[in-house]
């Protein structure tokens, strides 16, 4: 048996790995255009910004080591030109030599990746201080550029994982950075009232943020001098880095009759063959499905291309191994803050039909006497089933654990009361007696039950219609003269049992405190006195005004 492998980075090298160690006897070789395999793209960023010291620790792996582990032959800087499946052959150029072969196969894999977008004005155009994040021979380029010609500005086009890695990376070498981004926020997969918080960081480390606004017109020949935006904001930089996204590579696999997917990316089964017995399809060329709903989507990781080229390997050798769809889970570090999301959001949960319990926790990671720094929990769940959807965290610290958490919670199905009864590891410097999870279950069970939560949007939303409702913020007097809700009035909880009688039972009554506990607490006095309908505001008056804020500044 013959396997050939177009592309040799991270989904291209699993498939031939796993492949070898389920068989000696089939030959597998493997050609990519490129100058390197097996290299961690999703370092390029540092190494740009010298946090990672050379661009070789993002290559520990060569064609040759390849050859000797794996007894895979790998042709680095060899073009795929065409292929004829009716006769299993294909055409190969040596792109240094120009030398064209032709090769054979008995199954095929399409590893060929992804391409990134080149926003419409910039196409057809070259410019030597304009770049994108590629591979590594572009992360050289972005780093000679900038220890050679030492830029004092720059801009970034896009503000998802690349375009904000990019941007950190910049600003610490000293570099001023505006970012310019289509959507309203940063990070736009995200729920609104989520990225919102990673525009607070944006501000505090002084880097201009241009939302809803893309480059309409450049300016210069050999060099970009300047760019007007869709605002008609006239921008100069020494250093442009497009970071506007990818599309899959289809085109090759498209010529012999692959058929793509609903997002435009390779459709696979679960063994990653495509409609075409003998062939696959692995990595961002490759459509994956949410895992909870079942639906094709495309989230080009580098973590799922490794598991699908594991999968590839092994199914086309006889092995078990299925793909079982993907979470979206990703994670980001901007600067002090960690940034990461496993599951549905909100807004594709409302779009999928479920009918959620939203839950906004804000907790430290651990005790304040260990240092322990707050991060602002959004959890998703079914309120039919309780079943966790999705979790979107953002902090300083502690992030990264809790979303693996959640993220194998989910990938289970487990509901917000399983996520209490975990048995998580507790001491003061690694997490609270309470974790942030269990919390987030012991909060959504009592919502999904007896404690129903509103977050700020409902309430707003309630607000700007002049329901008939009742505010009542039972912090202290002192926090509620710093800053309150419109129209609340205060009745701090010490004083609630005695002066509840004063309030209509009757009207749809809301309360909080500052993040949530003390109000689920006061929810609980009103409920046990007969009030009819009694709502906490979840995340308390923290989260209600940070919301409000950006909402005030037309920022929603």
């Amino acid at each position: 048996m013959k396997i050939i492998i177009i592309g040799s980075v991270a989904s291209g090298t699993s498939v031939a790995a796993k492949a070898r160690r389920n068989t000696e006897s089939a030959e597998i070789t493997l050609y990519d255009k490129d100058t390197d395999v097996s290299y961690a793209v999703c370092g390029i960023p540092y190494a740009i910004g010298g946090e990672i010291s050379s661009f070789d620790e993002l290559t520990p792996r060569d064609a040759r080591w390849f050859k000797k582990r794996y007894n895979v032959d790998i042709h680095t800087s060899h073009e795929v030109l065409s292929i004829d499946h009716s006769k299993k052959t294909l055409k190969v150029k040596n792109l240094l030599t120009g030398t064209i072969i032709n090769d054979s196969y008995d199954m095929l894999v399409f590893a060929t990746g992804a391409s990134y977008y080149k926003p419409e004005i910039f196409q057809g155009k070259s410019f030597d201080n304009v770049f994108q994040v590629r591979n590594i021979i572009s992360g050289k380029d972005i780093k000679s550029f900038v220890d050679n010609k030492k830029p004092k500005s720059a801009i970034v086009v896009g503000a998802g994982f690349i375009g904000l890695e990019v941007s950190e990376q910049l600003k610490n070498l000293g570099i001023d950075v505006t970012i310019i981004q289509r959507s309203k926020h940063p990070m736009g997969h995200l729920d609104w009232d989520m990225s919102i918080r990673i525009e607070d960081e944006l501000e505090k480390q002084n880097i201009s943020f241009l939302s809803e606004e893309v480059i309409i017109e450049t300016n210069g020949d050999q060099t970009l001098e300047s760019v007007v935006t869709s605002k008609g904001h006239t921008l100069r930089a020494d250093l442009y880095i497009l970071a506007t996204g990818v599309r899959p590579n289809t085109l090759l696999a498209e010529s012999i009759g692959v058929k793509l997917g609903e997002t435009g990316a390779i459709a696979t089964d679960t063994t990653m063959e495509t409609n075409i017995n003998g062939v696959y399809a692995v990595g961002d060329v490759a459509e994956s499905f949410q895992l909870i709903t079942g639906k094709a989507i495309y989230r080009p990781l580098a973590s799922t291309a490794n598991k699908m080229g594991r999968i590839a390997g092994d199914a086309m050798t006889g092995g078990p191994l299925r793909f079982q769809g993907i979470l979206g889970t990703g994670i980001l570090r901007f600067f002090n803050l960690t940034i990461a999301q496993t599951g549905l959001t909100e807004k594709e949960a409302i779009k999928e039909g479920y009918e959620t319990a939203v839950l906004f926790n804000i907790k430290p990671d651990k005790p304040d006497y260990m240092h322990g720094e707050e991060m602002v929990i959004k959890a998703i769940a079914d309120k039919v089933s309780h079943r966790i959807l999705g979790v979107q965290i953002i902090g300083p610290q502690g992030v990264d654990k809790r979303i693996d958490v959640f993220a194998a919670a989910i990938t289970l199905g487990v509901t917000s009361e399983d996520l209490f009864h975990m048995d998580l590891a507790y001491a003061p410097p690694f997490a609270t007696t309470k974790d942030p999870i269990a919390y987030t279950g012991m909060a959504l069970t009592n919502a999904l039950t007896t404690s129903p939560l509103i977050t700020p949007h409902e309430l707003m939303k309630l607000q700007k219609n002049r329901a008939d409702i009742t505010i009542v913020d039972t912090r202290v007097k002192s926090s509620y003269e710093k800053g309150h809700v419109p129209n609340a009035i205060n009745i701090p909880l010490a004083e609630l049992r005695e002066k509840s009688s004063i309030l209509d039972k009757d009207k749809l009554t809301v309360v909080y405190c500052n993040k949530g506990v003390t109000g689920n607490a006061s929810q609980n006095i009103l409920r046990n006195e007969g009030f009819r309908e009694v709502y906490n505001l979840s995340g308390g008056n923290k989260n209600y005004q940070e919301i409000a804020k950006r909402r005030n500044n037309g920022r929603n």
